[in-house]
């Protein structure tokens, strides 16, 4: 099947003009006429726009200038390649047309091999243009794609080593995506806070939604008769299950090493892993830090872990109502939490609650 010849549309205000164009053109090309700068736009915002138009600049009412400004002017007809066609040879003309984004400028009275020759020269100009965005458009199109299972991927693995813990932990259930929402609430609620909004943007949220998963992985290295005891730990044990949160960054520090380049979600689980225990008043471990010395994301999911533990059953405890988990964090304001990030759990607690009753275990 022939390839469908290239559409030129002429505009110009004389016919004897655009009989000579036509009866030049008309055996190669399909070809439309306008006498008019006024008409030339209706053409070329058409559903079948024309591939190339040659421009005459001296026309009334609307010369070929304003033609070319308002055809730039418009999304739908700003990648159009116009020809300028004039009488006025001099360069000051030329480098006003081409300033303005005419693609060729050609002087009247014509040559017709010049004239042809560029014409050929710009349709497959255009014709590169076009590949090259299909194949640009492709090429997006696969590196989204490969973004998105690369992402995938990631967040697989996540869960994944996740439930490492979750495994030797049964009773945890749907802790992880408990947790995870939690931190991602708290973290949108302080989002504005004068004390957390230099650090909680919108791409530190997302990392670190992505991240909190990782906060318990550290229990994989602790001995089921102390991880799985009924009962109170010895103060020998208590020493043992307290060293999970360093095995833990001490893990994910491991992996780091295995790669070329730094992953940032991978330093926020780093701190989350290692400094979720700590205290506000510096009485929490492994480190004792305190205040603002706790790293943001490491206070959030202090709260965020603390609450979802007094809420749900473990070997060694009932589990308790939503009231009375959150008189015990109202309590720990100021010694156990961040004020400000307890304000916020208190103001929005129903939504905490929420979280809590759609991601509920099934005993």
């Amino acid at each position: 099947m022939p390839d469908t010849p290239a559409t030129i549309l002429i505009v110009d205000d004389a016919p004897e003009n655009l009989g000579i164009l036509m009866e030049l053109l008309s055996p190669q090309y399909r070809v439309l006429a306008a006498q008019s700068g006024a008409r030339c736009l209706e053409i070329a915002a058409s559903p079948t726009p024309p591939e190339l138009i040659l421009l005459d600049v001296m026309m009334p009412d609307m010369d070929g200038y304003t033609t070319l400004r308002a055809l730039r002017s418009r999304e739908d007809t700003r990648d159009i390649p116009v020809m300028l066609l004039t009488a006025l040879a001099d360069a000051e003309n030329e480098e006003q047309g081409l300033a303005m984004g005419a693609a060729d400028y050609i002087v009247k009275p014509i040559k017709p091999a010049v004239v042809m020759a560029r014409i050929r020269t710009q349709l497959e100009a255009r014709q590169a243009r076009r590949w090259l965005k299909d194949q640009n458009g492709i090429l997006e199109n696969e590196v989204a794609r490969r973004m998105a299972e690369n992402d995938l991927i990631q967040q697989l693995g996540i869960r994944a080593l996740a439930h490492l813990a979750e495994i030797r932990d049964p009773e945890t259930g749907n802790h992880i995506l408990r947790t995870q929402a939690y931190v991602h609430l708290l973290a949108g609620l302080l989002q504005s806070h004068p004390r957390f909004s230099a650090t909680l943007s919108p791409h530190y949220i997302a990392l670190l939604s992505r991240s909190a998963p990782l906060h318990d992985i550290g229990k994989v290295g602790i001995p089921d008769h102390i991880l799985l005891k009924p009962g109170p730990l010895t103060q020998e044990e208590w020493a043992i299950m307290q060293t999970h949160a360093k095995l833990g960054s001490d893990a994910i520090e491991e992996a780091e090493k295995d790669i070329e380049r730094p992953v940032e979600f991978l330093a926020l689980a780093k701190e989350i892993a290692h400094w979720h225990h700590e205290r506000w008043d510096g009485t929490g471990y492994p480190d004792r830090l305190g205040g603002d010395a706790i790293p943001v994301s490491a206070r959030l999911m202090a709260l965020a872990d603390v609450f979802d533990a007094l809420i749900c059953r473990r070997v060694y405890k009932r589990a308790m109502t939503f009231e009375q988990a959150r008189d015990i964090i109202e309590k720990g304001r100021g010694t156990h939490f961040d004020p400000d990030v307890v304000d916020a759990f208190l103001e929005h607690f129903v939504r905490f609650v929420d979280i809590a009753r759609r991601y509920q275990d099934d005993h």
